[in-house]
């Protein structure tokens, strides 16, 4: 008789009677905030609650500004322009990535240097990062992936013996901290995504956060057709008073503004934020304790500069050969299927990615053969970032995290049933 759930055993939860936390978290207070938007009339542009959120993200996240858009791979085309990156000019960034990525560093006219991951962290690794650096490189991009944090001291060296830009990509991270410090305040520019399945959503949207008040201002331009910013926000005592002369726009640009439906809800979802990052992380913590136990799977390694954790999924490692040669897609539909929820794989290496396919648009890309060639993904190895998606890679949407002590138990019972029981699916 199967005793696994795949082959018609019993689950391990039943999510009718016990469902996992709910994704996205809402209550009146939206509601609430939402009515008076709409009654406001003032839906856009600027608005008061667009300008207290990006007051409250500025704050919480530990810079002086924060800059609102519309979704997350908006921000990051947004910090490449404002940076002065276009043609000719090389980005870093790991292969192990959302394809958006990669592709805002295309839509600028550069070119899309990937390097492989650390297999403990799976974020990029500074190893690779030195061997990459070419004449040609002017911004390196760490993203801090899943549960884990980039190296920032090793990428922030490297960066300032090269001189080079940093744009963090924190669409994992908003609220995680290093050495104290949140992600977004730590290189030139940190970009947020604020997309459904974010640990801070309003279905889309995204936040850029700065120190420096030039590259605000710049960044503010951009999002808003190229207009100026209204007062003097960006005002530097040490810089003067900004960016612009007398005359004219300062940049040809596009809307790419939030809306106060969005705002609205941020603000609320922001107020939750810290108490909701707080019980990920304990469960988190709580969690990889009990897999450290368990044979076949590997906890990611939390890094000790890392002082608050912040999840998008729950990831770990997988390891076939200690669960009787089992596939590690078997293993994640066989967890799935415990569970009652879903269990997914990294992201696909960008050297060989269904969604990161930039030869499919000549009209656009194609300047000259010579760009053309350098940015064809194909061209990079990346042994590591193939071997996580391929062979290791186990993740669970963060809201998992948002459960009970027994919740994480319950999971780790599902993961031993699986090693048990490996034979029925071998």
């Amino acid at each position: 008789m199967a005793k696994l759930a795949i082959n018609g055993g019993n689950p391990l939860r039943d999510t009718k009677s016990y469902p996992w936390p709910a994704w996205p978290v809402w209550d009146k207070n939206e509601e609430t905030a939402l009515l008076e938007v709409l009654n406001s009339g003032v839906w856009s542009y600027n608005g008061p609650k667009e300008v207290l959120f990006n007051k409250m993200f500025a704050e919480y996240i530990g810079t002086k500004y924060a800059i609102s858009t519309v979704n997350g791979t908006i921000t990051l085309q947004l910090a490449l322009e404002a940076l002065g990156i276009g043609v000719g000019d090389e980005v870093i960034l790991p292969g192990l990535t959302w394809q958006a990525t990669a592709a805002t560093i295309i839509d600028v006219n550069a070119v899309p240097i990937l390097v492989d991951v650390c297999e403990d962290t799976w974020c990029i690794d500074p190893k690779e990062v030195e061997k990459a650096i070419t004449p040609k490189t002017k911004a390196i991009v760490p993203v801090h992936l899943y549960g884990n944090f980039a190296d920032m001291d090793a990428i922030m060296d490297i960066a300032q013996r090269h001189n080079l830009y940093i744009i963090e990509d924190c669409a994992h991270k908003h609220g995680g901290e290093w050495n104290g410090k949140k992600a977004g305040s730590i290189g030139n520019v940190g970009s947020f995504s604020f997309q459904l399945s974010k640990h801070l959503t309003a279905g889309e949207g995204g936040t850029l956060t700065t120190n420096d008040p030039v590259l605000a201002e710049k960044l503010d331009a951009l999002r808003n057709c190229g207009r100026r910013p209204e007062g003097n926000d960006y005002t530097d005592a040490d810089k003067g008073a900004g960016v612009y002369s007398d005359d004219g726009n300062f940049i040809q640009s596009g809307n790419f503004r939030i809306t106060e439906f969005q705002a609205a809800i941020l603000i609320e979802g922001l107020k939750r934020l810290p108490d909701q990052n707080r019980l990920r992380d304990k469960n988190g913590i709580y969690l990889n304790s009990c897999l450290a136990e368990l044979p076949g799977v590997v906890p990611m390694r939390r890094d000790e500069r890392e002082t608050n954790e912040a999840y998008f999924n729950f990831a770990f490692r997988y390891n076939k050969d200690e669960f009787k040669g089992l596939p590690v897609e078997k293993f994640r539909k066989a967890l799935a299927s415990e569970l009652g929820t879903g269990v997914e794989s990294s992201y696909e290496p960008l050297n060989n990615c269904s969604l990161y396919v930039p030869l499919t648009k000549p009209s656009r890309y194609k300047l000259n053969e010579q760009q053309w060639k350098k940015i064809d993904p194909s061209r990079f190895e990346l042994p590591v970032c193939e071997k996580i998606y391929k062979e290791e890679s186990v993740c669970l949407h963060h809201k998992i995290l948002m459960g009970s002590k027994t919740d994480m138990d319950m999971i780790a019972e599902a993961i031993k049933k699986i090693y048990d029981h490996a034979d029925e699916i071998v």
